[in-house]
């Protein structure tokens, strides 16, 4: 249900995305015909959008339940929206993406949990990316949203990283991709 939704509104997702001209760099990096794991910064409401036109797949995007509810309800349930409920340690949605990844399905998540609002060039990373790729042997592909969102103007991009599988220690892998996302994000690109 969810792809077949997914693939009619994606075109007038793309358009409207498009009227930001975003650049992309390190499109190539995006696994062809293969399940993976999309994860990086967090800027913008607008951010699901922009890493979604990365893939013509349907990407299953991690997002606060709080948008699971009234009218939006089935409109985020047909885009194949994971609900997350951040005031715990939401194992039901972890088991829902470790079961998309295992149907071959593509996740995007933001492991910073929430947009940031900080004047911090990054916020911490929860460790939900990279304990489904351990746990399922799926690729993480990391990137980085750099620049505002300016309608018409050329300025946003995004960069996508080499990908990876993690095959280490939790703590060790969500330092490095944590790592690798701040080193893609541009030095003067901080939120205020």
């Amino acid at each position: 249900m969810e792809d077949t939704f997914y693939k009619c509104v994606r075109p007038i997702l793309k358009l409207f995305i498009k009227l930001y001209k975003p650049t992309y760099i390190g499109i190539e990096n995006i696994p062809k015909d293969k399940s993976f794991i999309l994860a990086g910064n967090h800027t913008s409401y607008l951010d699901p959008l922009l890493v979604a036109s990365t893939t013509n797949e349907c990407v299953h995007f991690f997002a606060k339940d709080s948008l699971y509810k009234g009218i939006k309800k089935p409109i985020f349930k047909a885009l194949g929206i994971i609900p997350v409920n951040r005031n715990i340690k939401d194992k039901n949605a972890l088991n829902l993406g470790i079961k998309y990844l295992n149907e071959n399905k593509v996740i995007g998540i933001f492991p910073e949990g929430t947009i940031n609002r900080t004047n911090k060039k990054i916020m911490n990373f929860k460790y939900g990316a990279v304990k489904m790729s351990k746990k399922t042997g799926k690729l993480l592909v990391p990137f980085a949203v750099n620049n505002k969102y300016k309608f018409f103007k050329k300025s946003v991009s995004i960069t996508i990283g080499t990908p990876y599988i993690v095959k280490n220690e939790l703590e060790f892998e969500n330092k490095k991709l944590m790592e690798i996302v701040e080193n893609m994000i541009k030095k003067d690109d901080v939120n205020v």
